[in-house]
């Protein structure tokens, strides 16, 4: 088995032991007994602990977002419908785990690990406007990363907490967060509002600007997943 295998058998393992032991040695310890490998082996797949199976388990979620996104017909959707969308299938992707998902953001709240939280925020909601066509490159990429991180933060925390059949309360609080967001963003100008409310074409006329530097990579080349590095 190879150890990109092993770390995913590790972390399905631990997912079991998670909502009793948290995201901790303990819980990794366990999943390797679980597995049949040595405490020892654990340790070298993930050699940054705990913090680094969160990093795997945020990681994984939004490869499965990116999946199920591709499934969509994406071209026929508006880019406010394609970020609602994302939004929905990565909290869907969790949906299994979602008491882990609880005890990861109480971990990733821990002063230590802020750092780690901020990058795993920010790689899925970059993933998200990458999967929905956002070609900006000026100051709009990151108004609009900032602007979906408060959406998809809140929802996560609605959901977390939510005991509607099927989340149609979560659902129904995402549709009035993104409205609420598409107010302040239509304030902003430059079209920030207009890109998540109209079509790609127009978005793409009112996004483009001078660039910063920071090249995009199209959405058939990421359906690997994100990168590795940083990870919600």
């Amino acid at each position: 088995m190879t150890d990109e295998k092993q770390r995913h058998a590790l972390l399905d393992a631990a997912l079991r032991h998670v909502p009793f032991d948290g995201w901790t040695w303990v819980a990794l310890d366990s999943a390797a007994r679980d597995c049949g490998i040595g405490a020892a082996e654990a340790r070298r797949l993930f050699p940054g602990g705990p913090a680094e199976l969160v990093r795997t388990f945020s990681d994984e979620a939004d490869r499965r977002m990116l999946a199920e996104l591709e499934r969509l017909d994406l071209a026929s959707m508006k880019v406010r419908e394609k970020v609602a969308a994302g939004v929905r299938l990565r909290l869907e992707a969790i949906a299994a785990h979602r008491e882990a998902a609880r005890r990861a953001l109480a971990f990733l709240a821990l002063p230590q690990n802020a750092a780690l939280g901020l990058r795993c925020l920010y790689r899925t909601v970059d993933a998200i406007w990458y999967a929905a066509g956002d070609t900006a490159t000026d100051y709009n990429f990151y108004t609009k990363r900032a602007l979906l991180a408060g959406v998809y933060s809140s929802t996560l925390l609605y959901w977390l907490n939510d005991k509607s059949e099927d989340y149609a309360g979560t659902w129904g609080f995402l549709d009035r967060r993104i409205s609420e967001v598409l107010k302040v963003a239509g304030r902003l100008g430059k079209g920030v509002g207009a890109a998540m409310s109209f079509p790609d074409r127009v978005m793409a006329s009112l996004t483009a600007g001078p660039g910063l530097g920071s090249p995009r990579m199209p959405f058939s080349r990421r359906r690997r997943g994100p990168r590795r590095g940083a990870r919600a």
